[in-house]
């Protein structure tokens, strides 16, 4: 198997990778869509246009989300399909390497690893295949493409509205930073609680109380990442609140100044919450990319370390 996950998803789907691209860039460009239909359907209300002129861009609204909708639809489900492949192929390889050892050669350590390996390791790899490279373009495309559109609608409005993000920059990698490292080593943990219901039978006063510390330290590291996720929610929630207030504040006074139309306005406020889900994502796939890593290099030693030695006879 290869070091790193990324060449294991170009090995695996390389051809499927480059689909699911396509796919992902038709429904990031037509995000901003529904962002300028909305301001033109305001901005005609307010004008007093033809009732049947709103009707129709209403209609247009509506093709535009069914198509949008569709075409996420198709992009989940296939690349679902990707990572499920993924884990059936990596079952296929800790299978083989738990056919290759004999009863009398397994130790009470190598079943408790490759228990935890085939039950629950492979899933979330598997999983991060499926999205390891559609997940980023999409969610960094849908912030781009809307970003773009907030800068055309009114360049100060969209100004005060990054002031506002740049604190996010700053806070959210140092606590995502702190959630991985307590991530990390509650893999280890569950791993060494693996090997040690494996063992079973083997109990005594000792075994129960290191046990003990083990159950006790995942609950400590994992109270510790949704203090920290918790926080950062809240934190990322605030920062969107007080964009939403900076744009009324600047758009406002736009509109009283006649330089925008109330459309816009709305539309921003609109775009706000669309850049929210997408940073929050990226954050996400960036902790899942990093988690994902270490116990994909897990699963590859253990598989590498039984993988047959070519003679180099050639016999």
């Amino acid at each position: 198997m290869p070091r790193n996950i990324y060449r294991y998803v170009l090995e695996t789907s390389g051809w499927h990778q480059l689909c699911l691209v396509v796919l992902t860039i038709a429904v990031f460009l037509l995000e901003v869509v529904p962002l300028e239909l909305q301001r033109r359907i305001v901005d005609d209300m307010v004008k007093h246009r033809d009732f049947w002129w709103i009707a129709g861009l209403a209609a247009v609204y509506a093709g535009t989300a069914l198509v949008q909708g569709g075409t996420k639809l198709v992009l989940n489900v296939y690349r679902s399909w990707v990572g499920e492949r993924a884990t059936r192929d990596l079952r296929h390889r800790v299978h083989a390497l738990v056919s290759s050892q004999s009863a009398a050669s397994s130790t009470p350590e190598a079943e408790g690893v490759q228990a935890s390996m085939m039950v629950a390791e492979v899933e979330s790899i598997g999983g991060f295949v499926g999205g390891s490279v559609s997940e980023p373009l999409l969610q960094g495309g849908i912030l781009c493409s809307v970003l773009a559109y907030m800068v055309h609608v009114d360049f100060w409005m969209a100004g005060t509205a990054f002031v506002l993000f740049v604190p996010q920059l700053v806070f959210v990698p140092l606590m995502q930073g702190a959630m991985n490292r307590r991530t990390h080593a509650r893999v280890r943990v569950i791993r060494q609680l693996s090997v040690s219901v494996v063992k079973g039978t083997r109990s005594d006063d000792a075994s129960d109380r290191t046990d003990d510390k083990r159950i006790q330290r995942v609950f400590e590291l994992n109270m510790g990442i949704f203090k920290f996720k918790f926080s950062m929610n809240f934190l990322m929630n605030l920062s969107t609140q007080l964009q939403i207030v900076g744009a009324l504040l600047v758009g406002g006074w736009a509109v009283y100044e006649q330089r925008l139309e109330i459309g816009g306005v709305v539309a921003f406020i609109s775009g706000i919450g669309r850049i929210t889900d997408p940073w929050g994502d990226l954050v996400n796939y960036f902790r899942d990319a990093n988690i994902t890593q270490v116990k994909f290099g897990l699963v590859r030693d253990a598989v590498n370390q039984q993988a047959p030695v070519p003679d180099p006879t050639g016999t």
